[in-house]
């Protein structure tokens, strides 16, 4: 069936939604995972897909649900594929879903301060089109110019202005997506609601597995009136989150608080950073009079604490250069193998995760950096994103040098009660270590709403959902 499929799609969708050329399904393959683009440096790259389908209504994507499910086909999902966890990865008897067409700007409600955008809308795009009427998302990933509001929800993100905007769960009205037996939902119609479990919920951070979203209302703020900014020195890891500790408890908000270790602050910072020390970097945003009075608390807590003063040209710096990063080719053509791994815990927690997670990176052999900042803070704990690159003699143990760096640092957050995963999502790389996270009772519900929901299998196998015991995980 599936070798009659791509014919068939095109017959019913045209010839200008149904992709078959090799440039076409060659850029298809996969998504920005550092290990895709290494397996396809080593020539073992992901296959092709059966064929690419370019929806632009959502009645495209229903047309595509249902012959795929006819055929027995599966789909892979895909928005903008800046996934960095192998969210998105192509097979040859499987249809990818590219939805980067399906990009409408559906309406923006000034007075209720709603804006509707279809799922593929590139997320840089929808804030232009808001900040054009004095509003903001307020969701700002460093992916932004390359990620869609629909991979916003999928991968359940959050962006770097979320201590006092919130993550993409809190900035979600209305989701809308097609289930595998082509039916529509949409879930959400109301600032809050009581009407049973929140059904969106199932498919923020569900990765394509559940349902296949075409649609996202966002809530909207107006833009600020004033900014403002805070940067400081920080003799130890400890004094710097306690510093956060007590900011945010004593109930202020500044949406950016970014503390970086020393390795760190002088690889980002390095005009402002001492020698031995991490540098916090603030920024303090709101109506006028509320910005001046966090500043002076702010200033005031700081000099309590024992931090030292950094010129503000530090935020402003990083704040033009945020979003600028080396592509992985830079340094896989190095030899060097690097990436990123974001998690959280408490506040009780996280220190002891950094020492552990760092001591660990450090065991391995030919390591070349492992380091951490904070970027999201709550009044519970926060998050850490660590940095780790490896160039090993031998270029054939670059991918286990990879893989060993994260499960090191997945096991020893674990071990010290943390979260294994804050904003990137699961996909293929944290996939077999959910359970970590869930407990085996919460993977085996994972996998009952999938079976539900997705009896055949039909959306994104492999992804999110670890096999059962006997049943080998698909590619």
């Amino acid at each position: 069936m599936s070798a009659s499929l791509p014919t068939d799609l095109a017959r019913q969708l045209g010839d200008d939604v149904v992709y078959n050329d090799a440039e076409v399904l060659d850029a298809h393959r996969h998504d920005y995972w550092v290990l895709a683009h290494l397996d396809d440096l080593e020539g073992r790259g992901a296959p092709r897909p059966l064929c690419v389908v370019r929806p632009r209504t959502v009645d495209h994507v229903v047309a595509c649900v249902n012959a795929c499910r006819n055929a027995g086909v599966a789909i892979v999902p895909a928005g903008l594929r800046s996934g960095v966890c192998g969210g998105v990865e192509a097979h040859p008897e499987r249809v990818l879903l590219d939805l980067s067409s399906l990009d409408r700007t559906r309406g923006i409600d000034s007075h209720n301060l709603l804006g509707a955008f279809d799922a593929g809308k590139r997320g840089i795009d929808a804030e232009r089109e808001v900040e054009a009427r004095g509003l903001t998302i307020g969701h700002w990933p460093q992916s932004i110019a390359v990620s869609s509001v629909g991979g916003w929800v999928a991968t359940r993100a959050s962006g770097q202005f979320s201590t006092a905007n919130g993550n993409i769960e809190d900035i979600v009205h209305t989701i809308e997506a097609v289930l595998a037996d082509g039916s529509t939902i949409t879930a959400g119609k109301a600032p809050r609601a009581a009407a049973g479990p929140d059904l969106r919920h199932l498919l923020l951070g569900s990765e394509g597995t559940l349902g296949i979203i075409t649609g996202v209302t966002l809530a909207l703020r107006r833009k600020a009136e004033a900014q403002d900014y805070s940067a400081y020195t920080v003799p130890n890891l400890t004094t710097g989150f306690e510093f956060q500790r007590e900011l945010v408890q004593s109930g202020w908000t500044p949406p950016v608080m970014r503390q970086y270790d020393a390795v760190e602050a002088q690889r980002s910072f390095a005009a402002h950073a001492k020698p031995d020390a991490g540098i916090l970097i603030l920024v303090h945003e709101g109506p006028a009079t509320r910005v001046a009075a966090e500043v002076t608390a702010t200033d005031a807590l700081a000099r309590r604490c024992g931090l030292g003063g950094v010129d503000t040209r530090a935020v402003t710096d990083w704040l033009d250069h945020r979003n600028t990063v080396p592509h992985w080719r830079a340094f896989l053509d190095k030899r060097i193998v690097v990436d990123t791994a974001e998690i959280s815990a408490s506040w009780d927690r996280i220190g002891a995760i950094y020492d552990a997670v760092i001591a660990s990176l450090n065991e391995v052999p030919e390591i070349l950096n492992a380091s951490a900042h904070s970027s999201h803070v709550y009044r519970t704990g926060l998050n850490l994103y660590f940095s780790f690159a490896v160039r090993p003699r031998d270029a054939a143990e670059m991918r286990v040098r990879y893989l060993d760096c994260w499960r090191r640092i997945v096991m020893a957050t674990a071990d010290h009660g943390g979260s294994i995963a804050h904003h990137h999502g699961i996909g293929r790389l944290r996939r077999d270590y959910l359970e970590l996270d869930l407990g085996a009772t919460g993977v085996e519900a994972l996998r009952a709403v999938k079976r539900a929901l997705d009896p055949n299998d039909l959306f994104n196998p492999g992804v999110l959902i670890p096999a059962a015991a006997g049943h080998p995980a698909d590619a």
